[in-house]
């Protein structure tokens, strides 16, 4: 088979696609498939949906939870150690200033005589020595116990990292890997109702935010979370009441977050959605730019960019503005409490029931309480962004999928390509009729030609012999199975297909033709190329057939082109071959090299040839003229202009138009 590309969409198709369009904007301009809502009403479910993709990864999850258990336990004992090296230190600077013999508690007593009371209560609160100065052996003890500790908790960090960052990569290759499955099974309606830059937006910006958004969240607000515990622990160790005093921050943290999060989730969702638009109108001008400049559009386009690029503007500026106040407001809170547990920490030593170490070591946790609650708030931001993708992600893998193929399908005994209509009937919109109860058989080997005005459903016909639409009733078969009960792998690979608009993938010529059959052999090749009248043009190119083809195609011309798209045909052997409009974009020196090929890959198959120059399928076996869906005549070309109906005035017509241009 040909390339599997998108069929050309003729007036119905686009027709059926504007109602379909026209019903989505009846709604609110977010409300249809593939926008986000504006208020992010599944932000829990699409978050249990993202941590249930997780899953696969569990035992790896469980070995990151333990490594930052292990990390955050060193962490959080590192700041205790530097309090008792302060309290070592301290001690012996005290002690080196009291006459050496006595003990601390006379010490205290002498202090307190003099009625230096502060001064009494430090040294009852410190292990004192009177006149031994700072020991320095304990002390160099205590601190490299603390670098031992804070190397151990970086080496654990460092595990954990590399694990999690695994994890996540894996977890969105497979997300990537169901989203591309997913569009495989999404029928082509899907398709023709959005557009295709919105849909790359959701396969590659969005994905690569899901990625971002669960990297960032789930390294920080894991370390955060278990950092946040940790110290709570250590604090109610050092001092039950400063403890207190700090916590009385968490409720006006979490209550800051909330509303905040709550305004920026919201512009997060609009932020995705405008991207969304961006990307379709920009895929669409690029694609089509030469159309743009000729038409005199490019102002129109730039004026809808400028627009659709503020508005982008716009939502970006007040998502992050917005989600970019937690950080402040969060370290005006941490700032507060630093205030009072210095104040009262202070008060504290100055009582005696606190030792400077212990200050010390709690202002340390008061900072490392705040920072992961900040670094918690900040991730918000982050998650809310994410949950939004995930939930554009989401909407494109629930979408409804096409027919699924039958669990035991039926083979064709043989390839003969026999095609069989049998009372179809289809409609794009359910209220719109298109084709009602057709009837038509192409033996083995015949060529039929559909002709009709544009919007007759010709291309229509064609589409639903390759199941790209499933039918509203009939059914068709091929060789006799119905081809509903056919698995489509099995359908498509006995069915050539050459289109107007030529599709060429970047590589060689080579390459572009063994697409129809990627196990031919070179001979094999190279007779469907000297066939198809392409090795005439070859020869005479600097590489042959190893010339690449850029994207565009534009360092072959279109009638070239086409021949490479009809050896790509020849080659795959089809026993049913459709050809759709296949010369209408050609000169008529390129069409007569076209229509030779054609004719020669026509030979011994059945064909299905829809065409607007009727000159070009006057030797067709039969003829079909199709108006609203239905035939409305059939028979050979001298017999339909004998019949003098519908397709002598079409005959008429093309060459009446033909005489007065010349």
């Amino acid at each position: 088979m040909s390339a599997p590309v998108k069929p050309k969409q003729d007036a119905d198709t686009v027709s059926a696609a504007r109602g379909m369009a026209a019903e989505r904007r009846a709604g609110p301009p977010w409300g249809g498939m593939g926008q986000p809502a504006e208020k992010a009403s599944n932000f829990w479910p699409s978050l249990r949906r993202l941590a249930v993709r997780l899953s696969p990864e569990r035992l790896g999850v469980v070995a990151v939870l333990v490594l930052g258990v292990v990390s955050v336990t060193l962490n959080v004992i590192g700041p205790y150690l530097l309090g008792v090296a302060t309290d070592v230190i301290f001690a012996g600077v005290v002690g080196g200033q009291l006459p050496a013999g006595l003990t601390a508690e006379q010490a205290a007593q002498a202090a307190r005589a003099s009625g230096d009371d502060t001064v009494a209560n430090l040294i009852a609160a410190q292990d004192v020595v009177p006149g031994a100065g700072i020991d320095f052996s304990a002390l160099g003890a205590v601190l490299l116990g603390v670098i031992a500790l804070y190397l151990a908790a970086s080496v654990f960090g460092y595990a954990q990292g590399y694990l999690l960052n695994g994890i996540v990569a894996r977890t969105v290759y497979a997300l990537r890997r169901d989203v591309e499955d997913k569009i495989n099974r999404l029928p082509l309606r899907y398709f023709d109702t959005r557009q295709r830059g919105e849909v790359l937006s959701r396969v590659t910006n969005d994905i690569d935010n899901v990625q971002t958004s669960l990297q960032q969240t789930m390294s920080q607000l894991l370390t955060s979370l278990l950092t946040i515990v940790g110290v709570v622990v250590m604090m109610v160790v050092v001092s039950p009441l400063l403890t207190l005093i700090a916590l009385v921050t968490i409720p006006v943290t979490l209550w800051l977050t909330k509303v905040i999060a709550s305004r920026s989730q919201p512009q997060f969702v609009a932020q995705w959605r405008q991207t969304g638009r961006l990307n379709g109108l920009i895929e669409e001008s690029f694609t089509g730019h030469e159309l743009v400049r000729v038409f005199g559009r490019r102002a129109q386009t730039e004026s809808e960019f400028a627009e659709r690029n503020a508005d982008l503007l716009g939502a970006s500026f007040r998502a992050q503005f917005i989600s970019g106040i937690i950080m402040p407001t969060m370290m005006f809170v941490g700032n507060l409490n630093y205030v009072a547990v210095a104040v009262i920490g202070g008060l504290r030593v100055a009582s005696g029931t606190l030792s400077l170490g212990d200050v010390q070591a709690f202002i340390q946790y008061s900072r490392q309480f705040t920072q992961p609650l900040t670094q918690v708030a900040s991730m918000a931001n982050v998650l809310q962004s994410g949950v939004a993708s995930a939930e554009r992600v989401f909407e494109l893998l629930d979408a409804g999928e096409q027919t699924p193929d039958p669990e035991s399908p039926q083979v064709r005994s043989e390839r003969r390509g026999r095609v069989a209509f049998e009372h179809v009937a289809f409609r794009y919109l359910p209220d719109t009729p298109l084709i009602d109860d057709l009837s038509l058989v192409a033996e083995p080997g015949q060529t039929v030609a559909i002709v009709g005005p544009t919007g007759a459903g010709k291309t229509t016909l064609v589409n639903l012999v390759l199941r790209f639409y499933e039918l509203d009733g009939g059914r068709i078969t091929l060789d006799g199975v119905d081809i509903a009960a056919m698995d489509r792998a099995d359908l498509r690979s006995g069915i050539g297909m050459v289109l107007q608009d030529t599709w060429l993938f970047g590589g060689t010529i080579r390459d572009n033709i063994a697409y129809g059959n990627p196990g031919a052999s070179e001979e094999q090749l190279m007779a469907a190329a000297r066939a198809t009248y392409v090795d005439r043009f070859v020869r005479s190119l600097p590489e042959g057939y190893d010339t690449v083809i850029d994207e565009e195609g534009s360092n072959v011309s279109a009638g070239e082109k086409q021949l490479i798209t009809i050896a790509r045909a020849f080659l795959a052997d089809p026993s049913l071959l459709i050809l759709d409009e296949a010369t209408s974009s050609v000169d008529t020196r390129t069409e007569v090299l076209v229509q030779r090929a054609m004719a020669a890959l026509r030979s011994e198959r059945t064909s299905f040839v829809i065409a607007h120059r009727l000159s070009t399928i006057r030797d067709a076996d039969l003829i079909l003229v199709m108006e609203a869906g239905s035939i409305v005549e059939q028979g050979t070309h001298e017999q339909l202009l004998a019949a003098r109906g519908a397709y002598r005035r079409l005959y008429d017509a093309q060459f009446a138009a033909a005489a007065a241009d010349c």
